[in-house]
């Protein structure tokens, strides 16, 4: 998943269950609705009336949401082939148009493409996985093809290739026997089509709406209501968990900042930069792959109560990618926000004035005790 999409802060609360199975959605049910038509209204108003940074609705504009939209389903460009996206390019100077009229049609039918690639990339490393590999071969991965052209479907077939066989050795590095390489790369991949099938109609709106909203202003987002629920968490003072942002990276779920003084900054074990490849619960529970989960799957799993116990399995950010990994033990706790409060203070001037100067780390609010 995409960097620039979803961001949530695990200042985890009680509340919530330790993990909470998302269900997949039928290809049928991927359409626009009447309430997001009028949404997508009442968004334009908005940001045409009230935003800050005022920019034209038009082509210039339609280009870059479409290039946004398409990198926020396929950065690192491992599904989407050439052919794809030429289709697409009917829309690239539309996208205006279609948004004035609240026409999403082409945001879903390209996010339905977007699901059959992801399918069908799955099931060829699935086949993949199942042969022989040969090490001796002096070859090369390429793992962030973000700026690169987009391939063609037999230039995809050996990316993919090439992914699965390093996916593979770096297992065997960190001397997994090979029936458990096979077994976690299975269950691996298979879950990124679990978690591509669990975009509903609500997160494809989120994903396009944002395409338009971060090429006006990269800071400016609309929530769906399950981003909006975690968001309400994260703004609250009052909080329980390990107090870290965590953000995805494409299949990667990385650790954006460590809030000061949580359970996390105390331990000095999670760090900015880390990536999370699997949680487990206590101090035996087993630890669950989520390498392409979706990242509010990946919130899901990782909250719970104070006193309880999250083991996360990382790949530490100095290590990078093909670095071992590294299983550490986190106890969640109460996290003390003090830090986070707003803070003001007056200093007296050299000619006798007084200046004010309020200092706010981050913003919150405390939205249950407004309920």
């Amino acid at each position: 998943m995409s960097v620039k999409l979803l961001k949530f802060i695990l200042l985890l609360v009680f509340l919530q269950p330790a993990f909470a199975v998302t269900p997949t959605v039928d290809e049928s049910e991927l359409h626009s609705d009447q309430d997001q038509e009028r949404a997508t209204e009442i968004i334009l108003h908005i940001i045409e009336n009230y935003h800050y940074r005022t920019r034209p609705l038009d082509d210039t504009l339609s280009n870059e949401i479409f290039d946004a939209y398409l990198d926020s389903m396929d950065p690192n460009r491992s599904f989407f082939s050439n052919s794809d996206i030429d289709e697409f390019e009917k829309y690239r100077y539309l996208l205006d148009d279609l948004l004035d009229d609240s026409e999403l049609d082409p945001a879903f039918e390209i996010f339905r493409r977007y699901r059959t690639r992801v399918q069908e990339r799955v099931e060829f490393a699935l086949n993949k996985l199942e042969g022989e590999f040969d090490f001796s071969v002096d070859e090369d991965y390429q793992f962030d093809r973000s700026e690169l052209a987009w391939s063609s479907d037999e230039e995809l077939d050996d990316i993919w290739r090439k992914r699965v066989k390093n996916d593979f050795l770096n297992l065997k590095l960190a001397d997994k026997a090979e029936d458990e390489i096979r077994e976690t790369l299975s269950k691996r991949y298979q879950r990124l089509t679990t978690s591509t099938l669990q975009f509903n109609s609500s997160d494809i709106f989120q994903l396009f709406v944002n395409a338009y909203t971060s090429s006006i202003e990269p800071h400016t987002s609309y929530f769906s209501p399950r981003t909006s629920e975690n968001f309400d968490i994260s703004m609250s003072l009052s909080l329980e968990g390990i107090g870290a942002v965590l953000r995805g990276d494409t299949d990667y779920t990385e650790v954006q900042s460590i809030v000061p003084g949580g359970p996390a900054d105390l331990s000095d074990l999670l760090h900015d930069g880390d990536k999370i490849i699997g949680v487990g619960q206590e101090e035996d529970g087993e630890i669950v792959d989520v390498i392409g989960w979706r990242l509010d799957d990946v919130v899901d799993l990782i909250r719970g109560p104070k006193g309880s116990i999250v083991r996360l399995e990382i790949l530490p950010e100095d290590a990078g990618l093909e670095g071992p990994s590294e299983t550490i033990q986190i106890t969640r706790d109460q996290i003390k926000l003090e830090e986070q409060a707003a803070k003001s203070e007056i200093n007296e001037t050299d000619t006798g004035g007084r200046i004010g100067i309020i200092t706010v780390p981050t913003f919150y609010s405390d939205f249950a005790a407004q309920a």
